[in-house]
């Protein structure tokens, strides 16, 4: 499944902000465009998992799930529900409400992975780009 130049493009520009941008809250937000790319399309999810035993071996469902904190966390941020969202969901939810409110410490989990979430989101998007599906 080759894909199509329009969504190859849109990822090049998501991957690129996610490069580019400096280490605060426009840094998550561009995290989280890049993962909402991902996600709304089929094809990219297909060529991320495809084939699965190359997936396990290179750990791509646990980088992604790392990149997909971020992407949840920004969305029960922009949400209003009074259901029990879980644990970790709010810990990222908090941490990601105190980068966005300037509170920035390397107690934060999320603050102290910032560039490790650069790494995975360069070892996501080459991994999207290698796989020939």
């Amino acid at each position: 499944m080759k894909l199509k130049e329009k969504v190859k493009g849109a990822l090049d520009q998501k991957f690129q902000t996610v490069l580019n941008t400096p280490a605060g809250f426009d840094f998550y937000v561009a995290i989280h465009d890049f993962v909402e790319h991902i996600e709304s399309n089929a094809a990219l999810l297909h060529n991320l998992f495809y084939p699965a035993k190359t997936s396990q071996e290179l750990k791509i469902a646990v980088k992604y799930g790392h990149l997909k904190k971020i992407y949840e966390g920004l969305e029960d941020a922009n949400t209003e529900t009074n259901s029990d969202l879980g644990h970790a969901r709010y810990m990222a939810l908090v941490e990601l409400n105190q980068i966005r409110n300037n509170e920035l410490s390397e107690s934060n989990s999320f603050w102290k992975k910032r560039e490790s979430f650069r790494k995975l989101a360069s070892e996501i998007y080459d991994r999207l780009n290698s796989n020939p599906v």
